[in-house]
């Protein structure tokens, strides 16, 4: 589901979206990247979801990022449901573009979004010779406005958010990332152990799989909706719904 939104925000930008699809659940293949650049001439950027929330499908990236460099394409990652959770290595895996969200893994409220880019891609928002469509996501001006020594007014900060997000980053550190997602992974591993015992399995294969969102496929015969109700009300375990194609098919722990 993110990333068709990705596309589809690039599509409402004027630009030209090259999908790349595979069944809900899976991967994409670096080597259906890799036909996908090979086919299509110049790319400015490949962007992808490192972390799926519709499907708790874990996407590779490492071997991505070489492919970016090899055909001179920016590389962009939504890490919104993996910040915190899982390692997110930036500069050493060489993502261009990273954002993500406080609401996720960060334990923190919604409403900013970590944010960092590359020489590489500050080197080619710099060399626009038009102006980016949007004030508010104009990287060059907000490069200006976190500047030192020549800072220049962009926007408001929103405070408050900004000692949440100070606080839930003091817990990270004082619980130590190694730890968080040995704890994150262990809990992964109990509750799959137990929806296995139980006849259900996660729709990501082996090796693919969140350890901070456990996607579950359901049999047709449970009524997905009304097993959740009572979870919620009888247990106070709240499970989210399928999204997509998988609405009333399967059901997401976080």
């Amino acid at each position: 589901m993110f990333g068709t939104r990705l596309a589809t925000i690039v599509e409402r930008c004027g630009g030209k979206a090259i999908r790349v699809e595979a069944p809900w659940g899976q991967i994409i293949e670096p080597e259906t990247i890799e036909a996908a650049l090979r086919r299509s001439g110049p790319v400015k950027a490949v962007a992808i979801v490192h972390a799926e929330t519709s499907t708790g499908a874990w996407q590779p990236l490492e071997s991505i990022a070489r492919l970016c460099r090899n055909h001179d394409t920016l590389f962009i990652v939504d890490a919104v449901t993996s910040l915190g959770g899982a390692p997110v290595e930036i500069d050493r895996w060489g993502i261009d573009v990273c954002y993500s969200g406080t609401q996720k893994c960060l334990s923190c409220p919604p409403g900013l979004s970590p944010f960092t880019l590359s020489d590489r891609a500050l080197a080619v928002i710099k060399a626009r010779r038009t102006p980016c469509q949007s004030w508010y996501l104009d990287m060059a001006l907000i490069a200006d406005y976190w500047a030192e020594g020549t800072r220049a007014y962009h926007h408001t900060a929103p405070i408050s958010m900004l000692y949440a997000l100070r606080e839930a980053l003091r817990l990270v550190e004082e619980e130590g990332l190694p730890a968080r997602f040995a704890r994150h992974q262990l809990n992964s591993d109990a509750l799959i152990a137990g929806l296995t015992e139980l006849g259900l399995s996660p729709l990501p294969p082996i090796g693919h799989r969140l350890p901070m969102l456990t996607c579950v496929s359901v049999p047709s015969h449970i009524p997905e909706a009304d097993v959740r109700t009572n979870l919620l009300s009888t247990y106070g375990i709240e499970i989210g719904g399928g999204l997509g194609p998988l609405k009333g098919r399967s059901g997401a722990s976080v």
